[in-house]
């Protein structure tokens, strides 16, 4: 699995952006991140993911949370 920080998320809409580790920015949708109940992310967490090749590039197909939850500041990415 790779790693990076969530760039956006935006809560109502159910998706956002992932800032890998290398390369450019990776889909979420909700329904790809684990876990029971609502699904959301923060800006700034750091999660593990799973990513393929979609029609308008990479997407997400399994996001983790790390076990530690970091959140580093947002406006270093």
């Amino acid at each position: 699995m790779e790693q990076g920080v969530v760039k956006w998320f935006n809560n109502a809409k159910g998706f956002g952006f992932i800032k890998p580790d290398e390369g450019g920015d990776v889909f979420v949708h909700y329904k790809s991140i684990e876990g029971e109940g609502y699904k959301k992310l923060k800006g700034g967490e750091i999660v593990e993911y799973e990513a393929q090749l979609g029609p308008k590039g990479m997407q997400a197909t399994v996001v983790r949370r790390l076990p530690e939850n970091v959140v580093v500041e947002t406006l270093m990415l």
